[in-house]
């Protein structure tokens, strides 16, 4: 099946289907030629661009051919994502672009824009030195009609023949020589991406096209620098159309209506209710597979591994005596270094299972049968289907959901998605409901946690429109037309290779803000603020520290909201660095040792009487209302360090500090209001 977007000329793609009269093949004629001293870009390494419709199998025969070299970056003044690479051919060194997937050169989103810029060298890009237009043997219609504009740009171009195993499977398998054959000469290598085979075929058919590929007869080069592109694109649809159909006869492509297999998978996944139904099981799934299935490596990295850590940082002090263990740079080392690379290392469970489920969804052909499903629910944003995925995520951890909005294709829907994501109540934030929960509401705890999580919804949906109408108006809910790929069994071995990659872009881009934000922490906690706090590293209660000063300062700002107190302030600038540590960060302060007590037992115990007796005083008597109100600032501001690190990597600083500044300023109005209505209720 396939959803793309059509064109309003009179004749459209029934011009690519054959007519039963024969033409002639396609004849070639001479396109370009670099001359053989300067290569034309002016590059001293020749830039090989890919480039293709989304869902082809470009970026992974760009991955498979590239692997650890391939490094993500953001294209010029813009958040699309784009992947680059230096490859090495027979000593040659040759600088590989991986664009956006795009349906045409003429562009109606960024990330096509990106895509157009970067294959015609406009708007400061540099000219490519030769194209690999990557098609879709199951789609070669479609494909056609795209390659028929990347070949009129005049440059030396090779053709990518993807996924023609499964066309072969479907009766429609095409041949590589043949295909060239009807494209003049234009050079064709059957690849597949996945297993990278080859690959090996396809670079040295680039190497040995460097220097100029045929130009088949019925298509013009054109100057991109001096055309308009929307005029040039629109005005010889048809006669690309025309083009394409004959290639096709050329090919001797036959029409076949018959249903394939998936089509008749298609028939229940793209159901309106059945298919609503299996995604959101296939989206429990995914939570529980996040929350359920990595918990205990999560354990295993905050307990053993940490234990391991500490016991051999403390052998290697032990060999500069006796009081080395006791000094101030062994503290920083566990408590500043070492809390950095567990906390880093307990993200990796829950990243690692979602990169897995993302990878299978994405490389079995269902992640585009999600989108489609789910893209009505997604219009009140101005998003469309692929949006539902990374939001849903969320609520398992935002770390990963972060992750799954690179499987979004436009930029801007990007950045949007990133912004509501953080307010989606992960696990993490759990913990701090169940205690305050069953500390203030003890009857009717669950639904007080429910609510929360209703409230997260609600807070997403209201917050997607606001920003929609503020910052993004320029983000508007077009038709969604996709393709929706064949069903295929995904390669473990490429699977697990993309897994690794993308964690250690993770682990390397999120590292060091980490760490760096708890070594401030520990220095914070570390700097008596007072004569009889103790020394250096040494301050025996934190409320006589600079952290301590610091959380009685900040706690007259939550006086509106009826938590001035600063055992609260405390918890929540630690709870910046990670949710988990909000409640035991309150423990602490209260001095009280909850050992291995569960939520449950925690808020109705002697944690839940401190905290009881704390908010009632700082609220006037309204304890209840001051919970309600510290819940929903945990809901809505930063969740922990490393989104925002992941904010930055995926995105700039600049969105990882607005999405920062908005989480802060919606949890802060959200407490208020929520303790002046609620104190003359509960």
């Amino acid at each position: 099946m396939d959803n793309t977007s059509h064109s309003s000329h009179s004749r459209g793609f029934a011009a690519l289907l054959p007519h039963g009269t024969s033409h002639d093949h396609a004849t070639a004629k001479p396109c370009c030629d670099t001359g053989g001293h300067r290569l034309p870009s002016g590059h001293t390494m020749p830039r090989i661009v890919f480039i293709g419709n989304p869902n082809v199998g470009k970026s992974s025969l760009f991955n498979t051919l590239l692997g650890a070299k391939a490094r993500v970056m953001n294209a010029p003044g813009t958040t699309v994502l784009l992947e680059e690479g230096v490859y090495t051919h027979n000593g040659v060194q040759w600088d590989l672009i991986d664009t956006p997937g795009t349906y045409s050169l003429l562009p109606l989103s960024p990330d096509e824009r990106v895509a157009s810029e970067a294959v015609m060298g406009l708007n400061g890009e540099a000219t490519p030195d030769l194209i690999v237009a990557v098609l879709d043997a199951t789609n070669i219609s479609r494909a056609l009609y795209f390659l028929s504009m990347v070949l009129e740009l005049g440059r030396p171009t090779v053709v990518a023949l993807t996924m023609n195993d499964l066309a072969a499977k479907q009766g429609t398998g095409i041949d590589a020589t043949l295909l060239s054959r009807a494209l003049g000469g234009v050079p064709v290598v059957p690849v597949n991406g996945r297993t990278g085979e080859g690959g090996g075929e396809l670079m040295d058919t680039v190497s040995a096209h460097l220097h100029g590929t045929p130009l088949p007869d019925g298509l013009e080069t054109i100057d991109p620098q001096h055309v308009d592109v929307q005029r040039w694109v629109e005005d010889g649809a048809d006669e690309r159309f025309d083009w394409a159909a004959r290639v096709l006869d050329g090919l001797g492509t036959n029409a076949r209506d018959r249903v394939t297999f998936s089509d008749r998978i298609d028939g229940v996944l793209l159901h309106p209710v059945l298919g609503i139904l299996i995604f959101l099981a296939i989206m429990l799934g995914m939570f529980e597979a996040t929350t359920t299935l990595a918990g205990p490596a999560q354990d295993w990295v905050d307990g053993p591994v940490r234990d391991w850590l500490t016991a051999l940082i403390d052998v290697v002090f032990s060999w500069f005596g006796p009081q080395a263990t006791q000094s101030w740079f062994h503290s920083l080392i566990i408590d500043g270094v070492v809390d950095g690379v567990i906390t880093i290392g307990t993200f990796i469970p829950p990243m690692g299972i979602m990169f897995i489920l993302l990878s299978l969804l994405e490389d079995s052909g269902y992640l585009a049968r999600a989108a489609f499903v789910m893209d009505r629910a997604m219009r009140c944003m101005g998003l469309d289907g692929r949006a539902f995925l990374p939001i849903v995520i969320g609520f398992g951890c935002n770390l990963p959901a972060l992750a799954a909005t690179r499987t979004l294709p436009d930029s801007r829907q990007r950045v949007l998605v990133g912004m509501l994501v953080p307010f989606s109540s992960c696990t993490a934030r759990l913990s701090v409901y169940l205690v305050l929960a069953y500390a203030f509401f003890r009857e009717q705890a669950g639904l007080v946690v429910f609510l929360m999580y209703v409230c997260s919804i609600v807070l997403i949906l209201l917050l997607g429109m606001l920003l929609r109408a503020v910052q993004f108006r320029d983000l508007r809910s077009e038709p969604f037309a996709m393709s929706l790929p064949p069903y295929q069994m995904p390669r473990l071995i490429v699977l697990a290779r993309s897994v690794l990659l993308r964690l250690w872009g993770f682990v390397r881009g999120a590292s060091s803000i980490i760490i760096s934000m708890l070594v401030v922490m520990w220095l914070l906690q570390s700097i008596p603020a007072t004569a009889a706090a103790g020394s250096f590293a040494q301050v025996d209660d934190v409320h006589d520290s600079v952290y301590g000063v610091v959380a009685d300062a900040v706690a007259p700002v939550f006086a509106p909201a009826g938590f001035d107190d600063w055992h609260a302030s405390a918890a929540l600038m630690t709870g910046f660095v990670a949710k988990e540590v909000v409640v035991a960060s309150m423990a602490q302060s209260y001095s009280i040792d909850t050992g291995d007590e569960d939520e449950q037992q925690q808020g109705e115990g002697t944690l839940g009487a401190a905290m009881r007796e704390s908010f009632d005083h700082a609220s006037g008597g309204h304890g209840k209302a001051a919970a309600v109100a510290f819940m929903l600032f945990t809901l809505a501001y930063t969740p922990c360090l490393a989104t925002v690190a992941e904010l930055k990597r995926q995105f700039n600083m600049r969105i990882a500090m607005q999405s920062i500044g908005l989480g802060l300023v919606v949890a802060y109005l959200l407490a208020v209001i929520a303790f002046q209505t609620l104190r003359f209720i509960l």
